[in-house]
């Protein structure tokens, strides 16, 4: 079966000939799909058209994606990890490229409710990798899982683009609760060594989780969460640049004890001058 499907002399206004609706992902993929070769272009009343084949055109524009999506996953890692040496090494030597490619392959079926598969391949590639992310997971770009063993993305997860996780976190749910019970990642966001992130409330865009910390409620943007359970600290209300340093983290239980201390201090001095005042007076 072939469609017709007019794009505009501008690429950007969609309709078919055939009046059937498509979806926004559709006529993304329909435009990629143009302007990559695939599929017949033709000329008519003014207006340009592409001609696509449905069964030939997904897979081939779901393997320009898988390519797109890997060169994308590399350049992040060589960006974010100094120990990364060349474009090479990472593509066949980092389990976190690999689970993310596993991931694209999964994700493609799950949403074809292939489910079956979905987790076959997932359950593939936990075992190669020891990476484990769910085929439902819904993860934006240039996501980097930097070592990767002992990672767990839960089946609701949403992951924004450009994010950090390491080894040993857990993007999980808190029971048996239906619907969204994992948690949603924005932007920019780092998740540290061995950190605990339960339920389905949101990290806001540029958040960073330390090492170790347990997050059980909604961390804001640009903000910082440390300790079990997770509290939230921020330096001097300033955004933290050092997005990739999971150890200078200001501890918020010592920073109370440090303010505690300096008013014991202050009440010592003017218990202090009460008696001297009252020495004075006899």
């Amino acid at each position: 079966m072939h469609i017709n499907i007019n794009i505009g002399t501008s690429e950007k206004d969609f309709n078919t000939e055939k009046k059937k609706k498509l979806t926004p992902e559709q006529k993304t993929k329909i435009k990629n799909a143009v302007k990559s070769g695939y599929g017949k272009l033709r000329v008519a009343a003014g207006r340009l058209y592409s001609t696509v084949e449905d069964k030939v055109f997904d897979g081939r524009c779901f393997l320009s994606e898988l390519k797109e999506g890997i060169l994308e996953d590399v350049a992040a890692v060589r960006e974010r990890d100094p120990a990364a040496r060349s474009d090479i090494e990472v593509m066949l030597l980092y389990s976190g490229v690999h689970a993310m490619l596993a991931y694209r392959v999964a994700h493609k079926l799950y949403v074809n409710e292939k489910f079956l598969p979905a987790r076959a391949v997932s359950q593939l590639a936990r075992f190669l990798t020891g990476i484990e992310i769910h085929p439902g997971a819904q993860i934006g770009k240039r996501l980097m899982i930097d070592h990767g063993s002992g990672v767990v993305i839960g089946e609701t997860c949403i992951i924004g683009d450009d994010c950090t996780i390491y080894q040993g976190v857990t993007l999980g749910g808190t029971g048996k609760d239906t619907g969204k019970r994992h948690p949603t990642l924005g932007n920019n966001v780092m998740v540290g060594s061995g950190a605990k992130v339960l339920g389905p409330f949101k990290i806001g865009d540029g958040a960073k989780i330390a090492a170790g910390a347990v997050v059980l409620k909604e961390i804001p943007a640009g903000a910082t969460a440390v300790g079990i359970p997770a509290k939230v600290v921020r330096r001097k209300g300033e955004r933290v640049e050092e997005q990739l340093d999971q150890i200078h983290i200001p501890d918020p239980v010592s920073q109370q004890l440090g303010e505690l201390e300096a008013k014991i201090a202050e009440l010592k001095s003017e218990i202090e001058e009460l008696k001297k005042g009252e020495e004075s007076a006899e």
